[in-house]
């Protein structure tokens, strides 16, 4: 298994740390209704904090198609971490710009701030390289924890890792190492339970799989692709 550098292969003491986690997670009402994809990235916000650190988060949220969608602002998700986290998380209406910096800048070790929806911008979603460069200004290292993400090539995965010091979270270590398993030296019967909408983006996955494969279980909205291929 290839090794990866990961937060704990790096000194984070006293720095802005900027982490990409995926915090696209279900809202009702104004509020979270299913946290895990939270309450999966809190062992890395928590050791980053530890370790004496500003954190700036980003995500996205739902798609908004490159514009503001009221329903789909991060002010929820923050709340909802602070709540997790026992201590204030501030929710920024912007990712990008001066007054991004300016609130990066001033963060002081332990506090957490909480970007806007990073697809509220279309360069985002277009790996944007002025979008990765004006991201990556607000920090000194960067984290990425957002393995349901990682394959995508957007300016907040692919595009800031050109930029800054970059390293594994503690999740996406963990996925990394259950997925390398199960492509070297999977038990058997391996059984694979495979669900979503996009077929397209999961073919590489199954292609790689398939052979490895004692039985695939599809459900979600790609099971109709299939159903109509039958």
């Amino acid at each position: 298994m290839i090794e990866r550098k990961t937060v704990r292969d790096i000194d984070l003491t006293g720095k802005r740390v900027l982490m990409r986690v995926d915090f696209n997670v279900p809202l009702q009402d104004g509020k979270v209704t299913e946290d895990t994809r939270i309450r999966e990235s809190l062992p890395t916000i928590r050791y980053v904090l530890d370790h004496k650190c500003a954190v700036i988060l980003m995500s996205h949220l739902g798609r908004p198609n490159g514009q503001v969608v009221e329903g789909l602002r991060l002010a929820p998700v923050a709340r909802h971490l602070g709540e997790l986290l026992k201590r204030p998380v501030t929710a920024l209406p912007i990712a990008t710009g001066p007054s991004a910096e300016a609130a990066a800048r001033y963060l002081a070790p332990g506090q957490v701030l909480m970007l806007e929806n990073l697809r509220f911008d279309p360069r985002e979603e277009q790996n944007d390289p002025d979008m990765a460069q004006e991201l990556a200004k607000l920090g000194e290292v960067y984290v990425n924890d957002a393995f349901g993400t990682a394959h995508r090539a957007h300016a907040s995965t692919a595009g800031i890792a050109k930029y800054l010091p970059a390293v594994a979270g503690l999740l996406m270590e963990k996925e990394l190492k259950v997925l390398g398993t199960l492509l070297e030296a999977p038990q058997q019967p391996f059984i694979l339970i495979l669900g979503g909408a996009k077929i397209s983006t999961k073919i590489g996955v199954l292609d790689k799989l398939l052979p490895r494969l004692a039985k695939l279980l599809i459900g979600g909205g790609m099971a109709y692709t299939f159903l109509k291929a039958q």
